[in-house]
């Protein structure tokens, strides 16, 4: 059977007991409620032996269910049957008292298996409730009812012991409503069904004890109902989980339990207030009681202090440590460097500070997953650690960057010592569950000066300027920090940040080199190149601000601008008659562009405002293009050329050359750098490359393009190599 049909017979129960329980408060007739009663146990067994067979039960509860069942049953059976004959009337109360040491062993059990992450609070909390609940029923159930002459001393110990152990169900019951494991449906209606049988017990014996004057027919309401409680309980499928601890709740119920346990601390108080001991028996339990009561709740406030005190304590190291890898993070590594330079004020010392970038990481984490980059994060934490002395501190600031501290350095030569031993430490392959793994790293090392250094973000700062120098050097190498590089610095952020407003200043222009038919000498062609002119006069070439603007971004709105631009002189050209109908316009793009997907939709865009065919647009990318997410770069460049659009290699020669990435890349001009062009004049090594580089590409059908022509001997050179097209100062500068 499915689950949600047999959820709803779960709910018909519910709604069956509710009922037949109201009717039996409202018709108020003895003859009703024992007939109803017989009909509510009988179902429970069915229910029950239906729920063995269908729910898969734990086979360490059930029989503890069907023998609560059956005592139960047995008890209510012959319960008053035997007022004529009080000494047999120990039977049925001795079998209600098996009944609740069932349910407390069978819900001890249960606590015991969904017991979340605090126990210990959670038994105490528990245990607090029971006391509370074990004050009441002595002083209102039990005490008034020692020495009275009508129940015999066999019975009345029985009916004490049975109101005793409901303290410890409720015990258990409030324990497994105050753990942190999701409650289930299963776990409400137990608790529900439980809780209605306790409160029938407790009219019961309020009855006897001659605190209220109600009919038997009230506490067979709360039997009745609870019993069909039961039995929805044991129908419903979530009744086999009810032994599994649950997922853990992300709000535990800290107000309800808050309520539930001062209320119980409250009765006793409130009955101590208001009443007196009756005798020296009635003295002693209260001290008992009391006494207890009071352990538990000092027992309780103790752990909660404990708790409170570990739990700061984590907060603090958590705020203070990386989680991957245990070391400490920024923030500590920051207050440990301040610490390292007051002291070095007053000791004559020079602290230390190690900026290192594992190189590529990014390559392992795309290659390998993030999984394997985890893994060479903790080790290479692993190995700074066994690499320095103990006096070292090493912390993971960000992604792959870590910052060692060494705050006894004297000198730079200790500085330089300390850096190449961390360097030789990753001269050995990282051991990884998918294999060796060999990693390298660029360090930046920056020493304590108190001329330039003031603070310990300086004295980081610094140092990851330096690492960033040499990971221009090559990577995988040391450099050292000096005040030039905090002038390059300063430059660079400068001009990132002028960056952003050279477009709406208008500080951007676009210049034009030529290119020619080498056999006709016509111009058949234009590349497009960017020039930035400052508002304060000063020209920047495109090598100082193109691999900024790659870097931050900017290059994507900037080459859009360059694209429109661009096509739009030549249309102008075209339209005053200054070029051919049929010249065309090479633009350079960058990586960053060609990765954007919105590329192709700004290419076709800048075609129709300027009206200008595709085929008469070159878009030049470099060889590292197509290396660089490859399947990325080959689904970009075969939308461009299904537009119409043309794509040329620049500086071929210079990058990854590959033929197989020219037959799988939609490529149709190769352009042969122009450190290949200078030589062709002097060189026959040069020219025999050239030669070769040339017969490649007509051989593919590419057209070839040769840049950087300084000389009329370097143009005919190449024309007799049958070069097509050429471009460079002696055609033209750029204009």
């Amino acid at each position: 059977m499915k689950d949600a049909p047999i959820a709803r017979i779960s709910l018909g129960l519910i709604g069956i007991g509710l009922v037949l329980a109201v009717t039996n408060s409202l018709v108020n007739s003895v003859a009703l409620s024992n007939k109803i009663y017989f009909i509510a146990t009988v179902q429970l067994a069915i229910a029950l032996l239906f729920a063995v067979r269908l729910n898969k039960p734990d086979r360490a509860v059930w029989p503890v269910l069907l023998l609560i069942v059956l005592c139960s049953s047995v008890a209510q059976i012959f319960d008053g049957t035997f007022t004529a004959q009080p000494s047999l009337q120990a039977i049925p109360e001795s079998l209600f008292l098996v009944v609740q040491l069932l349910l407390a062993s069978g819900l001890l059990f249960i606590v015991s298996r969904r017991l979340g992450s605090d126990p210990l609070s959670v038994l105490v909390d528990g245990l607090i409730v029971a006391l509370g609940a074990w004050f009441f029923i002595w002083k209102v159930l039990l005490q008034p009812t020692i020495g009275t002459q009508s129940i015999t001393p066999l019975i009345s110990v029985i009916q004490g012991s049975t109101l005793g152990i409901s303290a410890i169900v409720l015990f258990t019951l409030a324990t497994l409503l105050f753990g942190d494991s999701t409650r289930n449906a299963s776990v409400w209606l137990v608790t529900g069904a439980i809780s209605l049988t306790l409160f029938g017990d407790f009219l019961y014996a309020a009855n006897d004890a001659g605190r209220i004057d109600i009919t038997s027919t009230y506490s067979s309401t709360a039997y009745i109902f609870g019993l069909f409680l039961a039995s929805a309980a044991f129908i419903h499928p979530s009744i086999s989980l009810l032994t599994e601890r649950g997922p853990i709740l992300t709000q535990r119920p800290l107000m309800g339990r808050l309520i539930v346990t001062t209320a119980a601390l409250i009765l006793p108080v409130v009955v101590l207030a208001l009443t007196n001991p009756v005798d020296s028996v009635d003295r002693v339990v209260q001290t008992i009681s009391i006494f207890v009561l009071t352990a538990a709740v000092t027992s309780r406030i103790i752990h909660s202090v404990r708790a409170n005190a570990a739990t700061q304590h984590q907060l603090i190291e958590s705020a203070q440590t990386d989680a991957l890898t245990g070391l400490p993070n920024r923030s500590l590594m920051l207050a440990l460097v301040n610490n390292s330079l007051i002291t070095a004020m007053t000791e004559g010392r020079k602290p230390t500070v190690l900026f290192i970038d594992v190189d590529r990481f990014k390559n392992i984490n795309d290659s390998l997953g993030h999984q394997a980059g985890d893994a060479v994060l903790i080790a290479v934490a692993q190995r700074l650690r066994n690499a320095l002395p103990h006096r070292c501190a090493v912390a993971r600031i960000s992604g792959d960057e870590f910052v060692v501290l060494d705050p006894d350095t004297q000198d730079s030569s200790d500085a330089m010592q300390l850096a190449n031993r961390v360097l030789e430490s990753f001269y050995e392959p990282l051991n990884l569950r998918q294999g060796d793994v060999f990693v390298s790293a660029s360090i930046g090392v920056s020493s304590f000066d108190p001329s330039i250094t003031s603070t310990a973000d300086d004295l980081l700062r610094h140092a990851d300027t330096a690492m960033y120098r040499a990971k221009d050097a090559g990577r995988n190498c040391v450099a050292v920090f000096d005040e030039s590089m905090l002038e390059r610095v300063t430059q660079r952020l400068a001009i990132e940040t002028a960056l952003y407003r050279a477009l709406e200043r208008r500080e951007l222009r676009l210049v034009h080199q030529p290119i020619v038919d080498i056999d006709m000498g016509d111009v058949v062609g234009f590349e497009a190149l960017m020039r930035w002119q400052r508002d304060d006069g000063t020209m920047l070439s495109p090598a100082e601000f193109i691999p900024i603007a790659e870097e931050t971004g900017t290059i994507v709105p900037l080459g859009a601008w360059a694209l429109l631009e661009a096509l739009t002189h030549l249309r102008g050209w075209i339209t005053q008659g200054i070029c051919r109908s049929d010249a065309t316009m090479s633009v350079n793009v960058s990586p960053r562009q060609l990765h954007d997907p919105n590329f192709v939709a700004v290419v076709n865009e800048a075609l129709l405002r300027a009206h200008v065919p595709p085929e008469q647009l070159w878009l030049e990318v470099t060889e590292s293009v197509m290396i660089a997410q490859p399947e990325q770069a080959l689904d970009a460049l075969n939308a461009l050329c299904a537009l119409g659009v043309r794509i040329a290699i620049d500086d071929f020669g210079t990058g990854y050359s590959s033929l197989s990435l020219l037959q799988k890349f939609p490529i149709q001009r190769l352009k042969i750098d122009k450190s290949f062009v200078n030589g062709v004049a002097q060189d026959e090594s040069a020219r025999s490359l050239v030669r070769t580089i040339i017969a490649m590409g007509d051989s593919l059908g590419l057209d070839m393009v040769a840049e950087g022509i300084e000389s009329v001997e370097q143009l005919q050179i190449l024309a007799e190599m049958k070069c097509a097209k050429a471009q460079g100062f002696l055609i033209s500068h750029p204009v």
